[in-house]
């Protein structure tokens, strides 16, 4: 599976561009600032119908415009996809495949896999425990469906169970009958939720495990944990367990929107004991694990994104790197860096089927190889 073209209006920093991509290696070379992320941001709205960068569709439409749109043609089993993405300001976010509208988004997650590998990752590790369970969601929604649908529903019971508690506490009234009609609806949805991402963190963690070993220099033992209320009481026992404190607070506060990943090494957390090259070795283990998995469940090559990590990474690291895109563990790989003489030199000397493309001020060019 690759993109073979690529053609934006008014998105980010770019009025219109147009490309042809190599079904191999395409690097995006420029000077910081010249829009070489967007282009890797547009090909993740594709695939996830989403901005990987900013998540409000609107503050990605082009200085003074009203719409920005984007639109791929994904080559997978030798069917072309023509897919395309259009935010309008005040309008809804139109999501079509082939000129077919989606009636949902979620349709479309899964059918075009990418994984990206971007200098914000560190957010993983250093940020709450939202953008970690958001993490997971992302890469177990993909492949299910069913899980998809079940979070979304997730969040809009949680919501509307909040809002009943913050209007009882209000007038001071407590209802139990109108609280246990949004109560089955969550222990139905936790249980189920929960269950699945203990089954993926369990498939995940060796997987994990073996890029560490791969990519790191380092030989200390990493762990992934899954921290949930709902590993030692059901759903059901919790939202007895916190009932009065509901009632107090206003707010639910059990539930698998209380989850967390637990990043360690050597049974310490990695935001706090890890060295910063330990702390990168991790980032990359997970995102490395996170293509290995979506690979083997949806049976195809995602398309890989590294942004700026030749930059960020030592001379080591970039090249075990490398070394996996020889041997053909990735499919589609889009590249962007500040130096061209060091992408050339690098896919070069591995012998990659590789394009250079140079980005500056909107505007993108094909290179001649060297």
């Amino acid at each position: 599976m690759h993109l073979q073209r690529l053609y934006l209006l008014n998105f980010k920093n770019y009025e219109e561009a147009e490309l042809e991509l190599n079904s191999g290696i395409n690097c995006f070379v420029g000077k910081n600032g010249e829009g070489k992320t967007n282009l890797l941001d547009a090909v993740y709205y594709l695939s996830m119908c989403k901005s990987y960068m900013n998540p409000v569709d609107r503050h990605n439409i082009r200085f003074e415009q009203h719409f920005f749109s984007i639109q791929g043609e994904w080559l997978k089993e030798d069917e072309l996809s023509t897919v395309q993405c259009v935010v309008k300001v005040g309008a809804k976010k139109v999501f079509r495949r082939n000129k077919n509208d989606y009636e949902k988004l979620a349709d479309h997650i899964g059918l075009f896999p990418v994984v990206m590998i971007s200098p914000y990752d560190r957010d993983l590790i250093s940020e709450g425990s939202e953008i970690r369970r958001k993490w997971m969601d992302g890469i177990i929604s993909q492949f299910d469906r069913r899980y998809l649908n079940d979070i979304q529903r997730y969040a809009k019971v949680l919501e509307q169970r909040n809002a009943l508690l913050k209007n009882m506490a209000e007038h001071q009234l407590f209802d139990p009958e109108s609280i246990q009609v949004w109560d089955m609806q969550l222990i139905e949805l936790a249980e189920r939720i929960h269950r699945v991402r203990t089954e993926f963190v369990e498939e995940f963690i060796p997987v994990f495990q073996k890029h560490y070993e791969r990519i790191g220099k380092e030989a200390e033992q990493v762990e992934i944990s899954y921290r949930s209320q709902l590993n030692e009481h059901s759903m059901a026992d919790l939202l007895r367990m916190y009932e009065k404190k509901d009632a107090i607070t206003r707010y639910s506060n059990a539930g698998i929107h209380r989850d967390d990943l637990l990043f360690q090494i050597k049974g310490n957390p990695v935001k706090r004991f890890g060295s910063q090259g330990q702390q990168k070795s991790f980032l990359i283990a997970l995102r490395l694990a996170q293509y290995e998995w979506l690979k083997n469940h949806l049976n195809t090559l995602p398309v890989l994104l590294l942004d700026d990590i030749f930059d960020k990474l030592d001379h080591e690291r970039v090249e075990r790197l490398i070394t996996l895109v020889s041997d053909q563990f990735f499919g589609q790989v889009l590249v962007t860096d500040t130096d061209q003489d060091r992408v050339e030199k690098i896919f070069t000397e591995h012998d990659l089927d590789h394009k250079i493309f140079t980005v500056s001020g909107g505007e993108i060019r094909e290179s001649a190889l060297t």
